[in-house]
Formats: structure tokens, C-alpha cells, sequence
């Protein structure tokens, strides 16, 4: 079988969960035995990723081929919300947006239970599988990365307590959040790793990201080596988004063996359990509260608990969506 996975506009999501998604979709490809078509004309089973007109374009000439599509739905309308300018205001155009893309797939994929109930709600009517995002294990190995190559780039003494963050620097992925912790906890170091566009931004978050503080660092985007090399440096990955559809870094921190600290979200429910695999809080001072308990050690370490869940999410345990039968 040949599967032709279609991003649209790829440079537009390299950078994001999506970009991310595409590229464990090639490697569960590839240890699947599964062909990757290099032009739609040629493939079996067409594989979309985004919801960019031109995406929806592919998979309208996907159907008058008679090629069966797969539409993978990694955007909801509760994640657009809090994203960039103008985002809370066209939300219900881009519900229904999203609704008649995904609704042109012969089936959807989603990461999760919960994005599957969220898609059931706006109505769509296909047939909706779940299938984790998945994560590569010999990539996220912190058994073969120098972890002290993160301090030395960025200047960290051994002594220094790092937290880190990764995802696009929006409201919804908890940055208000994450700036307002430094200002509270002078004696840890904030990093947060990703970017969007700033013309993208609404104000606030634009002048959030030029605030000066000695113990915080917006970093930009980092290529996975060396995001790989700042799950093994630091010392807590803290993550406040407030809506994800799964969440990749989230995969990855798990794989990395490093202490997580995630915000209470419906999405995480069903597969993190709050003092069993993660730290959950709810707000800025459940998470002040349990930052100084997890770096000051008085918390447990559960960091083997998580690999377990990362390893049940494995790539070659999650087939390439658009393996199955359609």
C-alpha cells in the first residue's frame, strides 16, 4: 500500500504538534512496511494533516479519484481559541470550517478520547478512530544525550533548578502563566522553547514577550536535538497549557524521564494520573506550591511511572493511522 501523507502549507506547521505529528506519522510508515507515495495520483490512501484550503482541495480530489482519504484531526475549535489575533472572535467560523474538512475524510483519526468526544459534538458524522501521536523511543532516549550540553548553551550553573516549557508562545498554551511563576520564583530559571509569528499576536502577549527578567529566557525554536538535549538539562517540565488535543511535548518529556508538572485538563484524564505519572495543578499557586515540592525533592520521583505510559504510546505500537482498513 502506498500512503501520500499531505501536510498543505507545511512550512506553516514544521514548527508546531502538527509538523511534529507528520513526522512520527514517516517513521510509523516506515516500520510498518508501508509505502509513502511522492504525489496524490499515485497513492492508495490519502493522508491529510491540516485544514488549510489547500487541504481541502487535496482531499476533494482525493474522493473524485476514488482514493480513500484519512482526515486527521489535530485542531478543535477549543484550541483555536486563545491562539492568535482574532481567534475568540471567528471561533464558530472556524468550528464549522473544521467540521466540513474533517468531514471529507472517509474516516478521521484523533489523538485522544477526548478530542474523539469534542469532534462527536460539532456533529460530524464519520467514522472517528483514536490513535495517540505516538512517540519515537530510540529518539527520546536521555541514556544517549549530553546533558549538560543544555547548561553550557544557555548558561546554567549545575547548581541552578531549571524549568522548562515547549509550545507556541499563545495564550492558550499557558505563557501568561509561565512568565507570572518566574516573576514569583526568582531562585528557579524559566525556559521556554517556541515561537509564532508575533504579527499573529494579540498585544498582551507581544508585550509579555518582551519582559525582562534575569531568570527567565524565551529561547525560540528549538531543532529536536537540542530540545532532546533541554529535556535532559532540566530539572522540571512544566506545562500550563490549557487545551491541548493530546499533547506531543507531553510525550516526549514522559520519554526523557524528566518530572512534569501539567495543568488539570480534561484531555490528560483518561491516561495521567495526578501523583501517580504527573504533577497536576489547576492554577498559579497550585503550581508555585508544587513546583518547590518537586525541586526540593519532597515530592515522589515518577518519572519511571511516566516512561511506562510513553512506552505504552510507542510509535511502533501506534500503526500509522492510515494503515488500518478503511
Amino acid at each position: 500500500m502506498e500512503v501520500y501523507l499531505y501536510s498543505g502549507v507545511q512550512k506553516l506547521v514544521e514548527k508546531s504538534g502538527v509538523g511534529r505529528a507528520l513526522r512520527h506519522q514517516q517513521i510509523g510508515a516506515r516500520q510498518n512496511h508501508i509505502g509513502l507515495a511522492n504525489c496524490l495520483e499515485n497513492a492508495d490512501v490519502v493522508h491529510i494533516n491540516t485544514v488549510f484550503p489547500q487541504s481541502l482541495l487535496a482531499a476533494k480530489k482525493a474522493k473524485r479519484l476514488g482514493i480513500p482519504v484519512v482526515y486527521h484531526a489535530h485542531s478543535t475549535r477549543e484550541d483555536f481559541r486563545n491562539s492568535f489575533l482574532g481567534a475568540n472572535q471567528l471561533d464558530g467560523l472556524f468550528g464549522k470550517w473544521i467540521k466540513y474538512c474533517y468531514s471529507q475524510g472517509t474516516i478521521v483519526v484523533t489523538p485522544s478520547e477526548y478530542a474523539r468526544q469534542l469532534l462527536l459534538s460539532y456533529g460530524i458524522k464519520k467514522e472517528i478512530r483514536v490513535v495517540s501521536n505516538g512517540i519515537d523511543l530510540a529518539y527520546y532516549d536521555r541514556t544517549y544525550v549530553d546533558q549538560k550540553a543544555f547548561r553550557r548553551r544557555y548558561g546554567y550553573k549545575d547548581t541552578q533548578k531549571v524549568i522548562m516549557c515547549v509550545g507556541l508562545t499563545i495564550e492558550r498554551k499557558g505563557i501568561l502563566d509561565f512568565v507570572e511563576l518566574a516573576k514569583r520564583m526568582p531562585e528557579y530559571q524559566f525556559i521556554w522553547f517556541g515561537e509564532a509569528n508575533r504579527h499573529m499576536l494579540p498585544k498582551r502577549i507581544r508585550k509579555i514577550l518582551q519582559i525582562k527578567l534575569p531568570n527567565l529566557k524565551f529561547a525560540g525554536y528549538a531543532e529536536p536535538d537540542m530540545l532532546r538535549e533541554a529535556y535532559a538539562g532540566s530539572d522540571l517540565f512544566l506545562f500550563p497549557s490549557y487545551e491541548e488535543t493530546e499533547g506531543i511535548v507531553v510525550l516526549e518529556a514522559l520519554a526523557m524521564k524528566i518530572p512534569i508538572l501539567l495543568r488539570d485538563i480534561s484531555v490528560y484524564a483518561d491516561w495521567l494520573q495526578d501523583g501517580k505519572e504527573v504533577y497536576k495543578g489547576r492554577n498559579t499557586d497550585e503550581f508555585q506550591a508544587l513546583i518547590k515540592r518537586i525541586l526540593k525533592e519532597e515530592a515522589a520521583d515518577l518519572t519511571e511511572n511516566g516512561y511506562r505510559v510513553a512506552r505504552e504510546r510507542a510509535i511502533e505500537k501506534n500503526r500509522c493511522a492510515a494503515s488500518g482498513n478503511i
